[in-house]
């Protein structure tokens, strides 16, 4: 701060005593300014301030049970932000499943394709009746190309009144077909696009529900980092359908094709039928030589886009911390080096693509000068008639241009293919910490005793550092225990594992004499209320934030939590009430609103066990004191485990515990561990106490 203009926003005032000038905000003015003196001498806003955090710290009474009170507005009028998944076709018990095969670890399925064609059983309608106007489209190319030439031959006649009436005849065909292609191909495409784009929710919705089934420890990789497994949402599900829907459309329309081709070519002429069909192997063998040289170079070409991807989301997502050291520059540099990678492959397989298209536009053109060198050779020859080898050579030349056709669709059946094995292996994978386990035991009622048996841990993505060392330690039932320590000293850590985030290396931890590990965790879960210091809130209303704490909760529970939190004051006062939109991670409320609103949703929880990881350590004074206060209503008759820095928090603990080198080393009451002038507790107490004020523990 030496010689540099500095402003400094501090909740802990004793961090600004010796600052130049202080200014006092209230109600969006400025009510007073002057130095530390100057302002404790006028006794006003500043001195109250200052006053509540040198005061020595009193307990809130605790209140009595929550009671039931009339509501004010009627929340129930409002719509909810709610979807049903109902609106989405059900899911079948097979797909279910999908989420939950024997897999430890993601694995490259063997057969995709046949894996999606399974999850898509439930389409079989839409897939049979797009096939049939796959085939009636397929079967389209060749008879029209007969009758064409039919019409050419006819010209050649010598008999006016034969062209005439041919020519007649004809036309209505056409005008008759053209009628029934329309019909046709809206059959075709009305039901694969719908197949499709069911398949596409469903894929997406399974998706969706394995991540959310994975462990923490899933998350932590950087492969599955938000933009990443968000990008894999919204681009993976949709390149599925042309792994399938598109796919299938194309193949069966062709081989309809393909096989009323040669019926008609072979019915013709035979001879000439069979030189051009012996060219196909040559064009087919040029388009797998360049499917395989794209799909070698396939995996890595999608992977580095996540990359890209999760640069841009961290950008975007940290925007303010972006503008305010000016990052725009190194983090455009940033994102555009994670683009060269998949550009430069991407001019590699341009050049791949464009030479084996090339090949095989060679190929068929080669197949045309010597079908018809051999059709003159076989109507010199009088073995064949003009107009059937005509005929013939014209049906293939349409087959040809299908054929060609559809090997140039192989780029995007490649890379659709390459996204299904990254589909699946997130389907087909099984959860270390499987949330629904069939063998685990159910609990009802928890009774909230709590116990760390020679815990050890290490996180999975850090296994040289060791977090816990043959930990121990014992919380009863309807006690609070802090844990206080230096930072990194794993307090947290206890949270993480209590809600099984994680599970420890060795060691077991107990809920009511019941190894977690054998409880069923959705429902433990639902036993256990957390606080975060930065509380997490959806976009959506604060009457929705507060129903996840209890979704069967009505109208008038919900009301009285947030009063319980001391919530329901500021909620009355905003026009839109409990209907307002908090904003992306809550940006519409201020530190201590957001906090009072994850204090209701835990209190509608009703938990056995509450778990407050520095619930109170980034508010202000007085949001600090009203926070508090609806904290101590929810630890009445509720084992608590509290982490936190301040000593105002955690002297009032029936118990409290000090972490060091990963293990428990000092236990007990306040009073206790502050009588003991050598301890851990009494030098972090007297680092956190001086003559002036209240600081942090670490």
């Amino acid at each position: 701060m030496s010689r540099r203009t500095t402003i400094v926003v501090a909740h802990r005032l004793s961090t600004i005593r010796d600052v130049d000038m202080i200014i006092v905000l209230k109600n969006g003015r400025v009510v007073e300014t002057g130095t530390h003196m100057e302002l404790m001498s006028k006794a006003g806003e500043y001195a109250s301030l200052v006053n509540l955090q040198v005061s020595e710290h009193k307990t809130n009474p605790r209140s009595d049970n929550i009671t039931r009170t009339p509501g004010i507005k009627s929340i129930q009028d409002y719509p909810s932000n709610e979807m049903s998944e109902q609106q989405l076709k059900p899911i079948t018990k097979d797909e279910l499943k999908m989420t939950n095969r024997n897999l430890s670890q993601p694995t490259t399925v063997s057969s995709p394709v046949w894996e999606l064609i399974k999850l898509n059983a439930p389409e079989w309608p839409c897939a049979l009746l797009g096939s049939l106007g796959a085939i009636l489209a397929g079967m389209e190319a060749p008879l029209f190309a007969l009758a064409i030439t039919h019409i050419l031959t006819v010209f050649y006649s010598h008999d006016d009144s034969r062209i005439k009436q041919e020519v007649r005849q004809m036309s209505f065909i056409f005008v008759g077909a053209a009628m029934v292609t329309i019909l046709v191909y809206l059959l075709q495409h009305y039901f694969y696009t719908l197949m499709g784009e069911r398949l596409i929710a469903r894929v997406r919705l399974l998706m969706f529900k394995a991540m959310l089934s994975n462990e923490i420890a899933w998350f932590d990789k950087d492969e599955n980092s938000t933009g990443s497994l968000a990008s894999k949402l919204a681009t993976d599900a949709t390149l599925v359908r042309s792994a399938l829907a598109d796919r299938i459309s194309t193949v069966i329309q062709n081989i309809a094709l393909a096989v009323t081709a040669f019926v008609i070519a072979f019915v013709l002429s035979w001879r000439i039928a069979a030189v051009v069909v012996a060219t196909f192997p040559l064009l087919i063998g040029a388009n797998i030589a360049e499917q395989l040289f794209l799909k070698g170079f396939g995996g890595d070409y999608v992977t580095a886009y996540y990359r890209a991807t999760e640069v841009a989301r961290e950008a975007i997502a940290n925007i303010r911390t972006v503008a305010a050291f000016g990052a725009e520059e190194r983090i455009t540099a940033k994102f555009a080096s994670e683009l060269y990678k998949p550009r430069k492959r991407a001019l590699l397989r341009g050049n791949i693509l464009g030479f084996g298209y090339g090949i095989s536009l060679f190929f068929a053109y080669s197949s045309y000068a010597i079908g018809l060198w051999y059709a003159s050779i076989l109507i010199r020859d009088k073995k064949s008639e003009f107009g059937d080898v005509m005929k013939s050579f014209m049906v293939l030349i349409i087959t040809a241009l299908a054929v060609a056709e559809t090997l140039a669709l192989a780029p995007n059946l490649v890379k659709g293919s390459q996204v299904l094995g990254s589909v699946f292996d997130i389907l087909q994978r099984k959860s270390a910490i499987d949330p629904n386990s069939p063998s685990s035991t159910m609990v009802t009622d928890v009774g909230g005793e709590v116990e760390f048996k020679n815990v050890s841990f290490k996180y999975p993505t850090r296994p040289d550092i060791t977090i816990f060392n043959d930990l121990n330690l014992k919380i009863s039932k309807g006690k609070s225990m802090a844990i206080v320590g230096q930072s990194g000293s794993g307090k947290s850590t206890v949270i993480s594992l209590l809600l099984r985030f994680y599970d420890p290396t060795s060691g077991t931890i107990l809920i009511d004499g019941l190894d977690i590990k054998t409880v069923n965790l959705k429902a433990l879960r639902l036993r256990i209320g957390l606080v975060q210091q930065e509380p997490v809130l959806f976009s959506t209303t604060i009457y929705e934030n507060i129903k996840y704490g209890n979704s069967n909760a009505s109208e008038i529970e919900i009301i009285n939590a947030a009063k319980a939190a001391n919530a329901h004051g500021f909620i009355s006062r905003m026009p839109e009430g409990f209907h307002t939109q908090v904003g992306e991670k809550g940006v519409q409320l201020s530190g201590g609103q957001k906090q009072r609103v994850a204090i209701a949703r835990a209190i509608l929880k009703d938990p056995s066990i509450l778990l407050l990881d520095e619930a109170t350590s980034a508010l202000d004074t007085k949001s600090e004191m009203q926070v508090q206060e609806a904290l101590n209503r929810l630890m009445q008759g509720r084992t608590t485990v509290l982490i936190a820095h301040r000593l105002s928090t955690v002297q009032d603990a029936d118990a409290i515990t000090v972490l060091q080198n990963g293990r428990a080393v000092e236990s007990g009451s306040h009073e206790e561990l502050i009588s003991k002038p050598g301890s851990i507790y009494f030098q972090l107490v007297h680092l956190q106490c001086d003559d002036k004020g209240v600081e942090n523990l670490a």
